[in-house]
């Protein structure tokens, strides 16, 4: 796992700068996302991005850091690809969103984004933002698929409902190897959905 900061100056203020760290994260994120979490480095991340250790310190703030933001990089595919997925949903409600959800959430990111989970479990306080950034990154998509004439604090329940089970869904295939379970747990849900839209808003 990664070490902390060395003290290098992280780069801010210029353009070419901002895209160049792009350009990096982008790098490190791919790496992630074909290797995982296990045996990750800023060395590992260096050797993916084509540069030196030394570099990457000078444009993020440490190893953590850098870890940080290619998850929540990793994330954004993941939202991407399912948000894409949901408006290409047989019916557009809510139910029918959220199912056409599913492949895209036990996709290549999987994998990757759920040993994430097992890192903020396993060292909360040093992990914490990996989980909170979850939140937050998942959240705004699940509110914008729930059915306009909701009130927002429905909106919010429901969302913050589907996330939580979605998410559970998620670990225990990852831990089991059960997706038959998995999905009848997500066609659970989905009924639930159907009936909860049924239910005048």
């Amino acid at each position: 796992m990664p070490a902390a900061s060395s003290g290098y100056r992280r780069s801010t203020g210029s353009a070419r700068g901002e895209a160049r760290r792009q350009q990096l994260l982008e790098r490190v994120t791919d790496d992630l996302a074909a290797n995982g979490l296990v045996d990750f480095s800023l060395r590992r991340a260096a050797r993916a991005a084509g540069t030196t250790h030394k570099v990457l310190l000078y444009h993020f703030d440490s190893a953590d850091d850098l870890l940080t933001q290619a998850i929540h990089r990793l994330r954004e595919r993941r939202i991407s690809n399912a948000l894409a997925a949901a408006t290409r949903a047989d019916r557009p409600t809510l139910a029918s969103r959220v199912r056409a959800v599913w492949p895209a959430l036990v996709g290549e990111e999987s994998r990757v984004l759920d040993q994430a989970i097992g890192l903020m479990m396993f060292d909360p306080a040093r992990y914490a933002e990996l989980g909170r950034g979850a939140s937050q990154q998942y959240l705004p998509g699940l509110l914008s698929i729930c059915p306009p004439d909701w009130s927002d604090r429905r909106k919010f329940e429901v969302a913050q409902l589907i996330l939580a089970t979605l998410r559970g869904f998620l670990i225990d295939w990852l831990t089991s190897g059960d997706m038959a379970g998995a999905e009848a747990g997500l066609a659970a849900l989905v009924r639930a959905l159907e009936r909860e839209e049924g239910v005048p808003g």
